[in-house]
């Protein structure tokens, strides 16, 4: 099953332009597959969900969760728009690995999606390419590389047979002061994007509203879920400067 699972998210990236080694740009792949994705805090056990009919298509992110697991979610999501051949709509927990549903199937997806073996690899020294002797230093440029959590990349590396269940451990913990001590940004490891929304939400309530399809109240409330007061907003002085 893995293997064929592997297979479509290696074709999905090759029909997306991106190459083995390739890190993914979330925010392109999102507009080019025509997805609204709206980001807002939610509780911790929900990770996102997705919508699908026709050709509109809708995911939501928990913003509440670190930008790394963030996108783990976002690939997730994608298997189920569109490689889950029993999708229905439900909350997912991404990243958790039950293997007793097709979770599972996401989040294999969306591991070897964001992280393909020849990216991952290309980007381990030689001596390291042993059980157990990759590096922090290694560590953090890979998962700043593909945007990924530390949980993601280190479950690929186990899979890969390159890190132990110890080392496993060792690694996942006091995650943003290493970030710090190595000169890293840890905007990855937290939360953000809340209220960001990618995809043509806004222009799509507005036309239902200009063609009369939703009503004012309606569309005010629609934009306000995304952060946009309508009656209160002005245009910016220096637009267009």
């Amino acid at each position: 099953m893995k293997l064929t699972i592997k297979k479509d998210a290696i074709e999905f990236r090759k029909e997306l332009g991106y190459g083995h080694t390739d890190a993914l740009n979330l925010t392109n792949v999102l507009i080019k597959l025509n997805i609204i994705t709206v980001f807002k805090k939610l509780s911790d056990g929900f990770s996102g969900m997705a919508l699908s009919s026709g050709d509109r298509k809708f995911i939501l992110i928990n913003s509440a969760h670190s930008r790394g697991r963030q996108n783990f979610s976002i690939c997730h999501e994608l298997y189920h728009i569109f490689k889950d051949d029993d999708f229905k709509p439900h909350h997912s927990y991404a990243g958790s690995f039950n293997r007793k549903s097709n979770e599972f199937m996401a989040d294999t997806f969306a591991s070897y999606f964001l992280l393909p073996d020849d990216g991952v690899l290309s980007l381990i020294p030689d001596a390291e390419l042993m059980k157990d002797r990759i590096e922090i230093s290694t560590i953090l440029k890979i998962e700043h590389y593909f945007g990924c959590s530390r949980n993601a990349l280190l479950y690929r590396l186990k899979e890969l047979n390159l890190i132990s269940a110890a080392s496993y451990d060792k690694h996942n913990q006091s995650i943003i002061k290493t970030a710090r001590l190595y000169g890293y940004s840890t905007e990855l490891y937290e939360p953000g994007n809340d209220g960001k929304v990618i995809g043509d939400y806004g222009p799509l309530a507005k036309s239902l509203y200009d063609q009369e399809k939703i009503s004012e109240s309606h569309y005010h409330g629609l934009m306000n879920d995304i952060g946009i007061d309508i009656f209160n907003y002005t245009v910016d002085e220096d637009q267009d400067r």
